[in-house]
This record gives structure tokens, sequence and C-alpha cells, in this order.
């Protein structure tokens, strides 16, 4: 007769801020917990020491992700973040290090082959670099694309665009030009931030008032 398992509940968090964060010693610069995910800001030249020890050690096998995040008002202004499986633990981590845009990051690809294409992402989109990495090219934009599209003070419009043209019969990339005939103004769109009343609203204004 065959025999049905429930899945595995989720590990709990008890205990294990205080375990990792002993075994991780003097590298921690930050431990916390928030949203039910533990969070470790580690020194950046340590990142790789820190990763390798919570996979040989404490049996975090998986590397799931690699993100970065812009903060441009710090000095060091980009966060990559390591996103950490247990799957004999059934737990999850987080590990994160802060960079600028000179310094680079320790490569994890020692530690997990599939960190080579989760290093050259964040590369691509922020422009972290990654000392190490053998490979470090871009992998989602363009051959030749400037700048890094995640970066906040990239232009929502890019610098580039990209269409095929009639006359050259060939793609061709030219300066961003936003022609004024194909502008869409959707005066009737809420979204737009209008500031006329729309039918229907002035009730509602007037009972706002009458609070």
């Amino acid at each position: 007769m065959a025999v049905l398992h429930s899945a595995p509940k989720f590990a709990s968090n008890d205990g294990v801020l205080k375990v990792l964060k002993k075994a991780l010693g003097k590298n921690v610069l930050a431990a916390n917990e928030a949203y039910g995910e533990i969070i470790f800001t580690v020194k950046r030249d340590a990142i790789a020491d820190v990763l390798e020890t919570l996979r040989d050690e404490h049996d975090y096998q998986q590397l799931m992700e690699i993100a970065g995040v812009d903060f441009p008002e710090r000095k060091e202004r980009f966060e990559c973040v390591y996103m950490l499986l247990s799957l004999t633990k059934n737990h999850r981590v987080m590990v994160k290090c802060s960079t600028d845009e000179a310094t680079p990051v320790p490569t994890v690809t020692t530690l997990w082959p599939n960190a080579g294409w989760l290093e050259r992402e964040v590369f691509d989109m922020f422009g972290v670099l990654f000392a190490g990495n053998t490979d470090l090219r871009r992998i989602l934009t363009d051959y030749g694309f400037e700048g890094h599209p995640f970066r906040k003070d990239f232009p929502l419009t890019g610098y580039t665009e990209l269409r095929y043209s009639e006359e050259e019969k060939r793609v061709v990339y030219e300066p961003v030009q936003l022609a004024q005939d194909l502008r869409q103004f959707d005066f009737e769109s809420p979204w737009e931030g209008t500031e006329y009343v729309l039918p229907g609203d002035e009730k509602a204004d007037k009972e706002e008032k009458g609070k």
C-alpha cells in the first residue's frame, strides 16, 4: 500500500540567527530578521568565505538568486543580495554586501557554477563588477548597450532606440527621439493625475467635506 507523505513545513527561525551570527563571526556587520527572513549584512571582501561557511557547515546548499539594489544616496550605492536555500533544513537565509561603481565584489562562481549568469545579470543591470568572474559580460541587454537600466538615475526612455529602417532595409540604432505625434495623452484617465472632477465624483467630494 502506498504511503502518502505531506509536504514538510517551513523550518522555524528560532535560534537560527544566533547560531549563524556566531559562526560567521567578525565578518557580520549587521544581522536581523524582517518579514520572516533572516538577513545578514557582511563585509564585501568576505562574501565568498561567508557563503562557503553557510554552504559547507550549515547546509545551505543552493544559491537561488543574486539580486542587485541601488541606493544612489549612499557612498556605496549598490547592494548585492544572495539568497540561499537549505534543502535538508527547508530554510532560507539572505546575505548582503555593499559596493560602489568601481570596487569589485569577489565572485562566488567557485562555490556555485550558476553564480556566473546571476553575477552577469547584476553587472548588466547595475554595473556591479565581480572580481574573478571569467565571463563578465552583458546577458540581457544588446551588444553595445550604453548604461545600466536598473540604476535609479537611468532615464526611463533610455539613450538609444532600435527600429527597422525601410530605407536602409536593416535594423538601425538611433538616439531616442519622442515624436509629438506618437505621444498619447489620455485626459480621461485617472492615472494621468487629472485635476478636474469626473462625472459622479462630485458627490463623493461633498461627502468627504461633510465629515
